[in-house]
């Protein structure tokens, strides 16, 4: 998908994003180098994370299960998420960065505040967190943006999804691309299921994509052939970094092995229509047959099952003329292996 800042337009190509999140550990220099290796792997967006610790959560939240595993240590939300916080002077830094190296900045909002901010930067699309879902004032700010929306639906049921739906087209947002999610870090393989994304688009006649939290690149790849518009995935710089998102993404080797499978399958799924490519048109001429003479046949002779054969090559009266040739007279003399002709 090419979509160039200021003229979106979501269009039958895939949509990658590399999710750079908050693997940047706080550190703007960091942010610059994800945004360089996402450019290199040639996806079509960076997105990161937006937020101040203090307006995300209460002072004593606790973290994640995932979160205390990948940090080694046990903190609070708050502690942990003061550590990877980039101010909004960094964001507008990094939003120029990203126009200076033509990739399309993104960036979660998980507050108000963070909303308005990436308004006024000039962000395109609105990705929406898992974690929002429910979040009604959150859901009507963004609506009223009248932007295009990407909403994602982990720990959510059909319900969750009509709720934030029915918000955001309320408020007047029409363009919207629903991702299937599992929001385990990483997410078991046997809890993946896929095919809800297809119950997603069924359900609610919706474009859908899916936002990918498994270790490897297969189940991202799998989710192109069921009809995924957008795929997202968790990259950083090195996994054995210190922080909560590490474990969980791709290396950029990684990450580009992905892009490069996911364009190779959107080649390989084609326009649907079961015709002759150019190069089978070639290969019919040498793999296909042809009506010959099974043994000399003199004119006037009549053709018979007994006279006539099938053999390659393709350049002469096609086979399914059998019944029409048959019992039809020869009107010159030919030789063993000669292309019948009438």
């Amino acid at each position: 998908m090419v979509i160039q800042e200021g003229r979106y337009k979501f269009m039958d190509s895939i949509f990658i994003i590399a999710e750079a999140g908050v693997n940047h550990n706080g550190d703007l220099n960091l942010a610059k180098r994800l945004v360089d290796e996402a450019v290199k792997c040639r996806v079509d967006a960076v997105k990161f994370q937006t937020f101040k610790a203090c307006n995300l959560v209460t002072s004593d939240a606790k973290q994640a299960n995932y979160q205390i595993n990948n940090l080694k240590e046990e903190t609070s939300q708050l502690q942990m998420l003061e550590k990877l916080e980039l101010s909004y002077e960094d964001y507008v830094d990094l939003k120029k960065y990203c126009d200076k190296k033509k990739i399309i900045f993104l960036s979660s909002p998980f507050d108000l505040e963070s909303i308005d901010f990436l308004n006024s930067i000039g962000m395109e699309i609105f990705k929406i967190p898992s974690s929002e879902i429910e979040n009604v004032p959150y859901l009507r700010k963004i609506a009223q943006l009248k932007k295009k929306v990407i909403l994602s639906t982990g720990m959510s049921n059909l319900s969750d999804i009509e709720f934030a739906l029915n918000i955001l087209k309320d408020g007047g947002t029409k363009d919207i691309i629903v991702l299937h999610c599992n929001t385990d870090y990483p997410t078991k393989i046997e809890e993946v299921n896929l095919r809800a994304m297809e119950t997603i688009k069924n359900a609610f006649k919706v474009t859908v994509g899916y936002s990918d939290h498994t270790k490897g690149i297969e189940v991202a790849i799998a989710a192109t052939v069921l009809g995924a518009k957008v795929i997202e995935k968790h990259f950083t710089l090195d996994k054995s970094m210190n922080g909560p998102d590490h474990k969980a993404s791709l290396e950029p080797f990684e990450l580009k092995n992905m892009v490069k499978a996911i364009r190779n399958i959107e080649l390989a799924l084609g326009d649907g229509k079961k015709v002759q490519t150019p190069s089978e048109k070639i290969n019919s001429k040498v793999s296909r047959k042809s009506l010959v003479a099974k043994v000399s046949i003199k004119a006037k002779e009549i053709f018979t099952e007994e006279n006539i054969c099938v053999k390659r090559p393709g350049i002469g009266i096609s086979p399914k003329e059998w019944d029409y040739v048959i019992g039809k007279k020869a009107k010159r003399d030919f030789e063993k292996d000669e292309f019948i002709d009438l």
